[in-house]
């Protein structure tokens, strides 16, 4: 089993002990990993904090694509999206 494998079963099997609200709970197939630099914490935890309002103006997966696209990341969409 690999690290991410690990990661998703753990998480998974705890957040369902979390209330009925989460019994459904599942990881998508797929996951990809970023790193973030030290002076950027404190941006990417503004952005987590305020991530719901954000996704109201511009969709996850709209937004996601255009990560990949400015950082001329290959990727082929048939496996990005469940």
């Amino acid at each position: 089993m690999t690290l991410i494998e690990k990661l998703k079963s753990g998480s998974s099997q705890w957040i369902k002990t979390q209330g009925a609200k989460y019994q459904y709970f599942y990881w998508q197939s797929g996951y990809a990993a970023f790193s973030v630099s030290p002076g950027s914490v404190q941006d990417v935890k503004k952005y987590i904090d305020f991530q719901k309002d954000h996704h109201k103006r511009i969709s996850f997966q709209d937004e996601y694509l255009e990560f990949l696209k400015q950082n001329h990341m290959e990727y082929d969409e048939r496996y990005i999206w469940d």
